[in-house]
């Protein structure tokens, strides 16, 4: 054990390591040991290949729970692992069920309406939302792991979808064509989940930063709500763009043309305020959850019937018409598995594909959190694919989970995903008996319950937090929204893309290296910025480069060091001290890696000391840097005698004498 009161390199262990004793002649007349660095025992190539995979692929362990369990109960906890029901279904009951009951009823009260203007909004007819909220959450109670998580379709996602299928297909003109292509994206879209899920690549959606997601589902969710304005104010023409200039245009020009329809701006205006006035009661009293809840099939049903004994379809007021009774048709011979459309349904499903697994992944996670229960990002991906794919077989468009629903699930009481079983049962019913009912909906109401749906997803105390927090992330969302907003929701999306991945390379090319410094009445060394009161000891310079090591930012750690040495040999040379750096201590516990060219850089930096006259020192290599310093030969080159397990160790072995 060390006599030396510090935290550096604590937890450091050492296959061959060896003790030195040196006397510290500072704090005790006693000796001080100072422990070696120890290198970790040689594995062979196999063996560290299979690790390193295994940590990133496999790092949960999957397979524990098999481990020396017979053929049967293996069979049985794999049949647990796909389909996660029969493993809590076991201890369900009825205090269970009336949880989930209640929370059914209440979201498919909510679900019902919204699916029908998220419908609109993929520019589909209205019955494939309510058949995309039957089905895939069914799938999804058998397969998913959260217990809160509402499926569905959701805004973002429809409007993505929309936007992107109506720029390869008119919605109008070729109604059925646009259709099968919405079928054979929303396969792809499934397909490309349960890829992401089976071959454990989640950690791939992790490449969108949490601030260009903020930033672009509120310029989406602002997009989506410019765009209810024709039918809020009842348009006749409206623009197929999305963005706020191009909408604008369209509105105002609408004026000197067709005209605004009053009869449906009172019924738009006032069924908006009274959800608006329902949301916030919902968000003062938890007690109230329902009132949100309730309010869009309130207002659907109001307006319906107001508008069915005035007959206001007769003076401009657009209602549904149409929708079609029954459950979902077969879809499996409407699917384009060949030609162009192939390539075009694959590239538009596997971006909203990977846009609805962010969205559910961070819902799921956020719920599980508040329930402190833990949820497999891998078999979540796997259960929302294979929903998606069976949904696309039965004219569904893509589903995920939506963040009010869940939200309503949650506050209603829900225990498992019954309730999601429950909303599906409703939404069968209201397919096989009441659709012929929605007919005189005025598409107004439908236009109030999509705004009212998607000002929650504006988060602007996020975007304040982000703007505190890191400017950088702000730019990121501020990118992404405007992109989504004077653009397109493509364009939006690329951006968010483009900016996380600038801003991963950013960090990974230039890692912080700081000047270290040792805290008065302690042997602790730390970052004299962060602690000005650290002191130097004249003569060692001490840095620490906060990353690993790799050939992207190698020359940059090796030139950053080299200029925190010169700035440092001129602020002697200006002191007038006579004194000059001697040693060069690398505090390097942050490293938690190298490779070739870093290994290349150091040794650079060893020969670029040597001529200064400088000793190159290294304190606390973790073992995957010290095994590569032994296999490179360069702990050899740099002396083993000058690599310690800490700062501290270094300091007392090259200045014993050495007060800062």
């Amino acid at each position: 054990m060390t006599k030396i009161d510090d935290d550096e390199g604590a937890g450091v262990s050492s296959a061959h390591s060896t003790d030195i004793s040196v006397n510290s002649g500072r704090h005790s007349d006693s000796l001080t040991y100072v422990h070696k660095v120890g290198v970790p025992p040689k594995q062979s190539w196999f063996h560290e290949f299979k690790a390193t995979i295994k940590e990133t692929f496999f790092h949960d362990d999957p397979l524990r729970k098999f481990k020396d369990k017979s053929c049967l109960k293996k069979l049985f906890l794999g049949i647990q692992a796909v389909f996660p029901i029969f493993e809590w279904g076991r201890c369900y009951n009825l205090s269970k069920l009336k949880g989930d009951l209640i929370a059914g009823l209440t979201i498919a009260s909510m679900c019902i309406p919204q699916d029908i203007g998220y419908a609109k909004l993929a520019n589909l007819d209205p019955q494939f939302g309510l058949y995309s909220s039957f089905v895939p959450p069914l799938i999804y109670a058998f397969m998913g792991s959260s217990r809160d998580i509402a499926i569905g379709p959701v805004a973002v996602v429809s409007l993505l979808l929309g936007t992107m299928l109506q720029d390869e297909i008119d919605p109008i003109k070729h109604k059925l064509e646009y259709q099968r292509l919405a079928f054979t994206a929303t396969f792809f879209a499934g397909i490309t989940q349960f890829v992401l899920g089976f071959f454990r690549l989640g950690f791939l959606i992790d490449f969108l930063s949490h601030a260009a997601i903020v930033g672009f589902m509120a310029g989406a969710a602002i997009t989506i709500a410019i765009h209810q304005l024709k039918g809020l104010l009842g348009l006749k023409k409206f623009t197929k763009k999305t963005d706020l200039i191009s909408v604008m245009e369209s509105v105002w020009s609408s004026v000197h043309h067709d005209g605004w329809n009053w009869q449906t701006i009172l019924i738009g205006v006032t069924f908006l305020a009274f959800l608006l006035v329902a949301k916030y009661i919902g968000k003062k009293s938890k007690k109230c959850f329902w009132v949100p809840a309730i309010a869009p099939l309130i207002s659907v049903i109001i307006s319906t019937f107001c508008v069915y004994i005035t007959h206001a379809e007769k003076h401009g007021v657009k209602i549904v018409n149409h929708i079609e009774k029954g459950i979902n048709p077969l879809s499996v011979n409407k699917l384009y598995l060949s030609g162009d459309y192939l390539v075009k349904g694959f590239r538009i499903g596997a971006i909203a594909g990977i846009i609805a697994l962010t969205e559910a992944t961070a819902i799921g996670r956020s719920f599980a959190a508040m329930k402190d229960y833990q949820i497999d990002g891998n078999k979540e991906m796997v259960a929302l694919g294979t929903m998606n794919v069976v949904g696309s077989l039965t004219s569904c468009y893509i589903a995920t989970g939506s963040f009010s629903r869940s939200a309503v699930n949650y506050m209603a009481g829900c225990h498992t995903a019954v309730s999601n079983i429950v909303m599906s049962l409703v939404v069968l019913l209201t397919l096989v008996l009441i659709t012929p009912l929605f007919k005189y909906t005025p598409n107004a109401i439908l236009a109030s319950i999509i705004i009212s749906a998607v000002v929650g997803i504006i988060d602007i105390p996020a975007m304040l937090l982000i703007w505190k927090i890191d400017k950088f992330d702000f730019v990121a969302c501020m990118g992404a929204f405007l992109g989504v907003l004077f653009h397109s929701v493509e364009i939006g999306l690329l951006i968010a893309v483009v900016i996380s991945f600038a801003k991963i390379l950013l960090q990974v090319t230039r890692p912080r290296i700081a000047v270290l410094g040792k805290i008065p009445r302690t042997n602790v060394y730390r970052n004299i910025q962060q602690y000005p009161e650290a002191t130097k000891f004249p003569g060692i310079l001490i840095v620490r480069v906060d990353s690993a090591i790799y050939f992207s930012n190698s020359n940059y750690t090796r030139d950053r060091i080299l200029r925190w040495l010169s700035d440092e040999e001129e602020k002697l040379k200006e002191s007038n001290s006579g004194l000059r750096v001697q040693y060069l201590i690398v505090e390097m516990s942050p490293v938690t890696d190298i490779d070739t060219s870093g290994i290349h850089a150091f040794e650079d930096l060893y020969k670029s000391l040597q001529k200064r006259d400088v000793q190159l020192v290294l304190a606390n290599p973790g073992p995957a840097v010290m095994a590569k310093l032994h296999a490179s030969n360069l702990a050899s080159m740099i002396g083993e005698g000058r690599i310690f397990l800490r700062v501290s160790d270094a300091v007392l072995t090259f200045a014993p004498n050495m007060e800062p």
